[in-house]
């Protein structure tokens, strides 16, 4: 969607905002006054949980004003997204109509619609006046048409932006990457494509976000990537950059991490929690991730992650549990034993930094049963531990895993927890493409538990 149109308007006494007037009558009524008056400075309204004494009924009215200055002469696209109805208007020229006919968006948790858009040419330094007037959810025309069940007061999304040329930004950012050292492109998704209440239906970045980093990164080979999502991304472009780093999403200092990582103020030593895959149709849960007539199966069972791509041999983009660091780590010397006392499988290794910087390393331990009675995984996480380790120097590293944790799956006729008898391996890396550690130990005899 276009970005929040909050930021960039004001409200009439000149502060950063808007003003939004509940009422109790349509706007047919020029009589009517304000139920209820509030500033908000963001234009993003969701009023689920929206409440006032005068505002008794369900269907109630508002509307949202505010001034618009742009800062240059363009032309400016405003967005409308609602659950309800809602038209704008530009100094009482109707830009946007969402209520006259709306489309199924996604927006408000699956209520609201998409988000319709209308074109002005603004100029610059004149003051334009904003006005939206909008119903409450339950005037949506989804509701009945598509089975979308209205809930709460409803809501409201303002967005603008300056309409610009796709391949003339692209061409721009080509010839600025000619002109320096380095470059760095901060990209990725946000609360638009990932939000709860629905599925991606691909791992995409937004349109042309490719277009930008192949074309870039062809003008300057040393140019580095910062992606930001909160799900794996598919990066066509992966092999031709100097540089990766997701950064996820970090809340308000995002950007302060980002630049320490960059400059070499941090070492970075995050792992991954999660398996890039390739493409979409290498998930484990592509064939059954949406709901079929109401019925969802969960046809990837235990496989999920790292599980499924080393049982059908297929090849993540990134693994679970990897990811680099400005130091290099070296790992000898594994040791396993089990504490018959206290049922604890103790698991040490020789962890060393061969970088030139401190830095963090995951001790990353997975367990393989050698001759299970069923299909099993290759081998599952049970234990993992991060050492800070400085340049030039190794640390003796334990970990510690209660073994009936180490060993047992689910026993479905039993309905309990069972630890089969036999050798299990033990294999250590720093990742789970990467264990080249193995040792063995071995459980006496079979046995069934429950609770903890």
């Amino acid at each position: 969607m276009l970005p929040n149109l909050g930021p960039q308007v004001k409200r009439a006494d000149g502060k950063t905002g808007v003003v939004f007037r509940a009422f109790t009558s349509p706007p047919s009524d020029t009589d009517r006054t304000p139920a209820a008056i509030i500033e908000i400075a963001d234009t993003n309204m969701y009023l689920s949980d929206f409440t006032h004494p005068a505002l008794t009924e369900d269907l109630w009215w508002a509307e949202v004003e505010a001034y618009f200055t742009p800062e240059e002469s363009c032309e400016f696209e405003f967005g409308l997204t609602v659950h309800g109805t809602a038209k704008l208007w530009l100094d009482d020229e109707l830009l946007v109509d969402n209520e006259t006919e709306q489309r199924a968006g996604g927006s408000f948790f699956n209520v609201g619609t998409f988000e319709e858009t209308g074109t002005k040419f603004v100029e610059k330094g004149k003051t334009y006046k904003l006005l939206v007037k909008w119903a409450s959810g339950v005037t949506s025309k989804l509701a009945e048409a598509d089975g979308v069940v209205s809930f709460g007061g409803g809501g409201l999304r303002i967005g603008g932006a300056r309409v610009i040329g796709v391949k003339e930004e692209i061409k721009k950012a080509v010839e600025l990457a000619k002109t320096v050292d380095q470059v760095v492109l901060c990209v990725g998704l946000n609360s638009d494509w990932e939000q709860e209440g629905h599925d991606r239906p691909h791992m995409d970045l937004p349109e042309h976000t490719d277009e930008l980093v192949a074309a870039v990164a062809a003008a300057n080979p040393k140019t580095v990537v910062v992606v930001q999502s909160g799900t794996p991304v598919t990066m066509p472009w992966e092999k031709d950059v100097a540089g990766l780093v997701h950064a996820w999403y970090g809340g308000n200092e995002t950007g302060n991490a980002i630049a320490d990582i960059l400059y070499g103020d941090v070492n970075p030593s995050g792992k991954l929690s999660l398996s890039f895959p390739k493409q979409v149709e290498d998930n484990p849960a592509y064939l059954s991730y949406r709901s079929e007539r109401g019925r969802v199966l969960y046809g990837e069972d235990v496989y999920v992650g790292y599980r499924f791509y080393e049982a059908t041999k297929k090849a993540a983009l990134y693994p679970f549990g990897w990811g680099l660091s400005y130091a290099s780590f070296k790992f000898s010397g594994l040791e396993v034993a089990v504490d018959e006392e206290s049922k604890a499988l103790k698991v040490t290794v020789d962890v060393e930094n061969t970088g030139s910087v401190d830095g963090a390393e995951v001790i990353q331990v997975y367990v393989s049963q050698q001759s299970p009675s069923l299909r099993r995984p290759v081998k599952e996480l049970k234990g993992f531990k991060k050492v800070v380790i400085e340049k030039g120097t190794s640390k003796k590293v334990e970990v510690v895993i209660e073994k009936k944790y180490a060993t047992s799956f689910w026993d479905e006729e039993r309905d309990q927890w069972i630890e089969e008898n036999g050798k299990y391996d033990v294999l250590v890396g720093n990742s789970s493409a990467n264990t080249p550690l193995k040792a063995s130990f071995e459980v006496a005899e079979t046995s069934w538990w429950s609770g903890l």
